[in-house]
């Protein structure tokens, strides 16, 4: 009954998000299927943070009790510990973001899936960057990226997967001033990218790989390499709606509003900023957005609007789980 009351809460308040039949998660005595999967994923994409906290342990029970065969282990590692890690680090914990990226890298190589091993990797570079192990993450993904390209025609997923990784290595390598490799895997992104278009899109299914994901990294990719003229010249470039989810859409209005606030430009900074807020709420309440938040209001204390916008999302009773 718990597990069933808890399902049909988070459903109940993103009924627009979770749609589809009910998860298997919430049966007296769960499994995991793809459909389970795509549910938890549809709370991460859309930033419906709280529902997921809430039902991720249900779904980490899960996973550890299908884990059998390929299948189950591909299951298991994506909608499970990748989506666990994912989840903590928009909650700041790094340290368990890692350990959940190291039990879903392991469940991943027992699935023998590429696309999932990828999809490992690019959740272990996050915890790995963020404490001082750039090469190991890179290493990571340019394994991972090896994995997929070894076909002499990768299939779309794989392709999508490819570029997704590469843009993950562009970024990783841009944070560790790393100009030429970020520049490379970047391009590589944006190849994969064109050769993905060139494949049918099945439908139903956005794809995560596209024109404005690349220019959405790059964003982030030159700001840290120092290059904050070409950072807002792909900001602008940027068409926010065609991003496929309320997440991505807030991650970019989050790096714009670095970038402007590099050089100086507190007032457009905090349209991005807001604009964050009006996207995905919970986005505007992470530890790293709250942050800049926070740098605004001591920059310019007395913008329009700053006040009842720091007290909605940097106030001390928030929080993002």
């Amino acid at each position: 009954m718990k597990r069933r009351s808890m399902l049909v809460a988070g459903v109940a308040l993103g009924a627009d998000s979770v749609t589809g039949p009910t998860p298997a998660w919430a049966a007296a005595e769960p499994g995991l299927s793809a459909g389970d999967v795509a549910a938890a994923r549809r709370l991460f994409a859309t930033g419906a943070y709280t529902r997921l906290d809430e039902v991720l342990p249900l779904l980490l029970a899960a996973a550890h009790r299908v884990e059998q065969g390929p299948a189950g282990a591909a299951r298991a590692a994506g909608g499970g510990g990748v989506l666990a890690s994912q989840l903590a680090v928009k909650q700041g914990r790094t340290e368990a973001a890692g350990t959940y990226a190291q039990q879903a890298g392991a469940t991943a190589r027992r699935s023998g899936n590429p696309v999932v091993l990828a999809a490992a990797a690019r959740a272990a570079a996050t915890p790995l960057r963020r404490t001082g192990r750039t090469d190991e993450a890179l290493h990571l993904l340019q394994e991972a990226r090896t994995h997929l390209l070894a076909s002499p025609r990768p299939t779309a997923a794989e392709l999508e997967a490819a570029g997704l990784t590469a843009l993950t290595a562009a970024y990783t390598a841009a944070q560790a001033h790393q100009p030429a490799l970020a520049d490379d895997f970047a391009a590589e992104a944006e190849e994969n990218t064109l050769r993905l278009a060139r494949h049918p899109h099945t439908p139903g299914r956005p794809r995560e790989l596209t024109a404005d994901q690349c220019a959405l990294y790059r964003i982030g990719i030159h700001r840290h390499l120092g290059d904050v003229d070409t950072a807002l010249a792909h900001a602008r470039r940027l068409r926010p709606a065609d991003l496929p989810t309320a997440e991505r859409r807030a991650r970019a209005a989050t790096d714009t509003a670095r970038a402007l606030l590099d050089t100086s430009d507190t007032v457009g900074a905090f349209a991005q900023l807001r604009l964050v807020e009006l996207t995905a709420p919970l986005e505007a309440r992470r530890p790293s957005v709250r942050a800049l938040t926070a740098q605004v209001a001591e920059l310019r204390p007395g913008l329009p609007g700053l006040s009842d916008y720091t007290h909605r999302t940097v106030g001390t009773s928030h929080r993002l789980a």
